[in-house]
Parts: structure tokens; C-alpha cells; sequence
């Protein structure tokens, strides 16, 4: 088997578990332990402060350590153990425990695949395979939808553990088949691969962290979950106050969506080096506030599904914009995982605010002007985008003149317009 094809069961199998219970976790509670809203919300914000603590440190060690491969199956089999845990908890704490398990696992999950996809293709061929990484990661998570959405009228709300314990398993064996020699860790970090003598410094994280234009698009994503984190949300609860059937229509997006992202993913890592990867965070960032005044002036459900297809339009073209324009930033460093797992936890910031800020808004302002409210942080997000360098221009060159995609400039010239550019420039 292709060592791509291990890549692309990985990432079907981690799409619907990395949450580990996720959106299904209130319903279990409530059905199971009689858990109110507040105490599920309570153990939902505990634990996603605690795992954004976490993603920094977790990316760290996938730089340091090296073994990605280990590293999933390690980070699936937390989410499996953890998840299982859950069954039979019923005491505050038992969960507590429980679910972060699951959340490190679901955290540690993305920096090791991520580095694994690095060291088997290299940086060139990085953009594209991360669209087919992406694409097969919805198709998981879509079909994991479907799954349990079939499978709840036979079994109950149980069926959810059973997919995500079926996918762990299956994705751990993935990691673990995967041919130990499909990956170079010289290639994932940006080493030479011929010379396993040169054994170059990583850079320290602060230099790397401090890089103004990692923290431009720190803060870029931040606003942007924080536009989009409680949008699907709100939606629902719209529709629930016009009487309709919010918990029928919040799974139908979610599955348009999902389905969207599909297409999408392929498209974009494709176009990441034909049109460089900033144009792609434009995109993204300027269909945000687009959906926003689609949720705000329908109401009709169905006209809504507009507003998700954008949806799946912007986070689909977000999941393979956001590392590779990390790896470009950080290439050579060392430290592209630490990176992207500090990225992530801004990012995180922004969408763990986003349910309380959205619902103080729709109780303060109705839904109109809330959804309106949460088109100004992605306005906010679009201009920050603006004010960000290229990482990789559409030649397929960075700044320095060297290749930085698969669109290779022609020898020589980049360059040699680089070193006669005026210094400082």
C-alpha cells in the first residue's frame, strides 16, 4: 500500500474523533447522569482552557520527539481510553477527567499528522497533499455524521461511542502500518536530507513565536473563530424560537457543510500554489461576513443552507491555508509544530469566547443584530489578512528567492532579484 494512502486512512479515521465526544457529549449527560446545561458547560469550558494551555507544548513535543507515527496512534488511543471512561461516569470529577483525556488526544492529533505529512512529502508537495489530507478528514467526519444519525433511532445515544471507538481503533492501526521508512525527519523539519551529519540549532521559540507575521495571523484566526465559532449555534436557536425544527436543520447543515469542505479542500490546496496562500485567507475571511448577513435577513431554513455551504466554503479553505502558511514561516526552524499548536491555541481562544459573546448578543440584541455583531470581528479578520506578508508567492517563491512549492521559478532568477534588492526593503 502507497505510505499516502496510510496518510489518507489517518486522516478519515481522526476527522470525527479528535473532539472525542464533542457535540454528543451534553446529550449522553443529559440522558445518562441527568446533567443540566450549566454543569455540561462547565466541563466543556474547563476543559477546552486547559487543552489550548496544552496545544503549544503538545506541538513541542512532536518537534522534539520526532515519531509522529507513535505519536497518533498515542494521541487516538487517549481519545479512545478517555471516551470509554465516560460510559460509566456519572460524578463531576470522573468526567472531568474523562474528557480530558480525550481533549489532549484530539489536541495532539493534528501537530503529529501534520508532521508526518511533512516528512513523507516535504514542503513542496506540502500545500496540495494537505487539501487531500483535509478532504479525507470531511469525509469522516461526514460519514461519522451519517453514522450515528442512522444509528440513534436502533441503539440510542450509545451509538456514539461505539463510531468512535471503531474509528480510534481503525486509526491506530493506520498510524501504526504506516511504513516506518515513508518518513524523514530531516524532510519535516526542512534539514538536509543527505547530510545526517549537518545537525543545525533549532531556533528558540520565543524568535520564532515573536515572528510579527505569525502573530498577524495568530490574531487573524482569532477573530475569525470568534465570528464563526457560535454562528451554527445561534442558527439553531433562531429556528427553534421561529418554531421549527432547530436540532433537524443544525444536523442537516452540519452534514452540507461537511460535504462542501470536501471539494472545497482539494480546490484549495491545489490553488494554494497557483495563487499563493494569502489570497486563499482573503477568501475565507471575506465569505465570513458574507454569511453573517445571510444568517442575520433569512429565515426561511431552507435558504439558510446557503449560509452553510459559505460555511463549509471558509473553514474548508481555512484547515489547508492555516499550516502550510505556518510551515512557511517556519521552515528550517525546527519548530513547525510548536508553532502550529501555539497558532491553534489563539485560534481556540477566539471560538471558546464565541458561544458566550454570541449568546450575549442574540439576549441583548435579537438575531439580526447579533449575526451583524458577528460579522464585525470577520471584517476585523479580512483587514488583518490584508496586512500580512506572502508566505509563498504565487511564482512559487518566498521573499528570499527560494522554492517554496511545486510551481518552481525558473533557476536562478528570484535570486538573483533578491540579492539586488535595495537592503532593508
Amino acid at each position: 500500500m502507497n505510505p499516502t494512502t496510510h496518510l489518507a486512512l489517518i486522516n478519515v479515521f481522526v476527522g470525527d474523533i479528535q473532539g472525542g465526544l464533542g457535540p454528543f457529549l451534553g446529550t449522553w449527560l443529559a440522558q445518562a447522569a441527568q446533567w443540566g446545561p450549566s454543569e455540561v458547560g462547565l466541563v466543556t469550558t474547563i476543559v477546552g482552557f486547559a487543552t489550548l494551555g496544552l496545544s503549544g507544548p503538545l506541538g513541542a513535543l512532536v518537534d522534539r520527539l520526532g515519531r509522529p507515527r507513535m505519536l497518533i496512534a498515542a494521541a487516538c488511543a487517549a481519545i479512545l481510553v478517555g471516551t470509554l471512561l465516560l460510559l460509566p461516569a456519572r460524578a463531576f470529577m470522573t468526567v472531568l477527567v474523562a474528557q480530558f483525556i480525550a481533549a489532549v488526544g484530539g489536541t495532539l492529533v493534528v501537530p503529529a499528522v501534520t508532521a508526518l505529512t511533512l516528512g513523507m512529502v516535504g514542503k513542496q508537495a506540502f500545500p496540495k497533499q494537505q487539501g487531500r489530507n483535509q478532504a479525507w478528514n470531511h469525509v469522516g467526519i461526514l460519514g461519522a455524521a451519517l453514522a450515528i444519525s442512522f444509528g440513534t433511532p436502533l441503539m440510542g445515544p450509545s451509538i456514539a461511542f461505539w463510531v468512535l471507538g471503531g474509528l480510534s481503533a481503525c486509526a491506530i492501526v493506520a498510524a501504526l502500518t504506516t511504513p516506518k521508512k515513508s518518513y524523514n525527519g530531516r524532510r519535516a523539519v526542512g534539514w538536509k536530507e543527505d547530510d545526517p551529519d549537518d545537525k543545525p540549532e533549532r531556533s528558540g521559540i520565543l524568535k520564532v513565536l515573536s515572528d510579527r507575521r505569525l502573530l498577524i495571523l495568530s490574531a487573524a484566526l482569532a477573530l475569525f473563530n470568534l465570528a464563526n465559532g457560535s454562528m451554527l449555534s445561534l442558527l439553531g436557536q433562531k429556528l427553534v424560537a421561529a418554531g421549527q425544527d432547530g436540532t433537524g436543520w443544525t444536523a442537516r447543515y452540519v452534514i452540507v457543510a461537511q460535504a462542501v469542505m470536501i471539494p472545497v479542500a482539494l480546490f484549495a490546496g491545489s490553488l494554494a500554489d497557483r495563487r499563493g496562500r494569502r489570497q486563499l485567507l482573503l477568501v475565507a475571511c471575506a465569505v465570513l461576513p458574507a454569511r453573517a448577513l445571510l444568517s442575520a435577513f433569512l429565515s426561511d431554513p431552507y435558504w439558510l443552507i446557503l449560509a452553510e455551504v459559505l460555511d463549509g466554503v471558509a473553514s474548508g479553505v481555512i484547515g489547508v491555508a492555516v499550516p502550510v502558511v505556518v510551515a512557511d514561516l517556519t521552515w528550517g526552524s525546527g519548530r513547525t509544530q510548536t508553532a502550529l499548536g501555539s497558532v491553534a491555541a489563539v485560534q481556540g481562544v477566539g471560538g471558546a469566547l464565541s458561544g458566550w459573546v454570541g449568546g450575549l448578543l442574540a439576549l441583548h440584541l435579537g438575531w439580526t443584530w447579533a449575526f451583524l455583531a458577528l460579522g464585525v470581528p470577520a471584517g476585523l479578520a479580512l483587514a488583518m489578512v490584508l496586512w500580512l506578508e506572502e508566505s509563498c508567492a504565487p511564482g512559487g517563491q518566498d521573499g528570499a528567492g527560494a522554492a517554496c512549492s511545486q510551481s518552481k521559478p525558473p533557476e536562478g532568477e528570484p535570486r538573483r532579484a533578491a540579492a539586488e534588492a535595495p537592503a532593508g526593503s
